[in-house]
């Protein structure tokens, strides 16, 4: 497994080591022991959530309140998505900064979301299949969504997609307004 920090060095791009033959391939997308070595994080996972999406379906930009915010372990095992990751760490150097990572059945990459960052994907393919492991429990009081064309993050979406979201994420609050850590 290769760990390598981003520009916002707390979210980290995670690449499996994949054995490929003529019969497929074969890759561990997880093993406690390896990733608490490479990374040093030492992140328990509680719930796993597998999402399909038609293109441009955006999901997003969510994130979850204390005392349940997640970290959270992100892969597609079909089709392409923009992942993006806002930092909304008040404290942080990187605060209302966003990194994007295009993640693919094809590129077998995850990222690694720690707490204190809005999360959301945007599927670029006719359909994805989103899988994300979590920290903490889904907790629908807590969990909260910034809209996903806030001015003020100005989130550089593909313009040749035309968007569909649900009807709360519609709903989401600005960055300006909405909670930070």
């Amino acid at each position: 497994m290769k760990v390598t920090p981003l520009s916002i060095p707390d979210v980290l791009l995670i690449e499996p080591n994949i054995f490929e033959d003529s019969r497929g391939f074969f890759f561990e997308s997880f093993r406690e022991d390896v990733f608490k070595n490479k990374t040093s994080l030492d992140v328990s996972f509680v719930q796993d959530n597998h999402v399909k999406s038609v293109k441009g379906v955006l999901r997003g930009l969510h994130y979850q309140l204390p005392p349940y915010a997640q970290g959270k372990l992100v892969r597609v095992i079909q089709g392409e998505v923009l992942d993006v990751v806002v930092d909304i760490r008040k404290s942080s150097p990187s605060f209302g900064k966003y990194i994007t990572n295009i993640l693919s059945a094809k590129n077998r990459k995850q990222i690694w979301i720690p707490e204190g960052f809005a999360h959301g994907f945007l599927t670029l393919s006719k359909t994805s299949e989103f899988l994300y492991k979590v920290t903490s429990l889904y907790k629908p009081d807590f969990e909260r969504s910034i809209v996903w064309n806030d001015p003020i993050l100005n989130i550089s979406w593909p313009s040749s997609i035309d968007i569909l979201t649900s009807p709360r994420d519609k709903l989401g609050e600005t960055f300006a307004r909405s909670f930070v850590f």
